[in-house]
C-alpha cells in the first residue's frame, strides 16, 4: 500500500466558530444577569450591613439621593409631604412596609426627619436599605 507524497501538510483545526460560539454565549449571560437585579428605588450607593434581610410585603420606597433630594417611588417630593403620599400609597393596606433608600453621603439629620414623617403614618413598617 502506497501513501500519496502530498502528506506534507499538517492537520488543522479550526477554532473561529468555537470562538464565536463562546462570546455569544458570554454576551447572553453577561446581558441575562443585567435583568436579574431588583431594585425598585433610584439608583444610590447604599451602605452595607451583615444582618440585612429581603422583605416580602408590600413596599413604598424613599430614595434620598447624596444631594439631598427626595423620592417616593420615583416620584420627587418634599419632607413635609411624605406623610401624605404614603397614606395615599397604603390606600387600605393595614401594614406597608417602607424601605429607605439614603445613600452614605446623605447627612444623619436627613434621614432621621424622613424616619420621622414615615413613623407618624399609622401601619407603616419602616426597613432601611443596605447591601450585604
Amino acid at each position: 500500500m502506497q501513501l500519496p507524497d502530498d502528506m506534507d501538510t499538517p492537520a488543522e483545526i479550526n477554532i473561529v466558530p468555537m470562538i464565536d460560539i463562546i462570546f455569544s454565549i458570554l454576551a447572553f449571560v453577561i446581558i441575562s444577569t443585567l435583568f436579574l437585579t431588583r431594585s425598585e428605588g433610584l439608583p444610590v450607593d447604599l451602605p452595607s450591613a451583615k444582618t440585612s434581610e429581603p422583605q416580602e410585603v408590600q413596599q413604598i420606597n424613599i430614595t434620598i439621593e447624596a444631594s439631598g433630594e427626595i423620592s417616593v417611588n420615583r416620584e420627587p417630593t418634599e419632607v413635609n409631604n411624605l406623610k401624605t403620599v404614603i397614606t395615599t400609597l397604603m390606600g387600605e393596606e393595614e401594614q406597608t412596609l417602607v424601605i429607605i433608600n439614603a445613600d452614605k453621603k446623605v447627612e444623619h439629620g436627613s434621614v432621621v426627619g424622613v424616619m420621622d414623617e414615615v413613623r407618624q403614618v399609622p401601619g407603616a413598617k419602616l426597613a432601611i436599605a443596605s447591601t450585604k
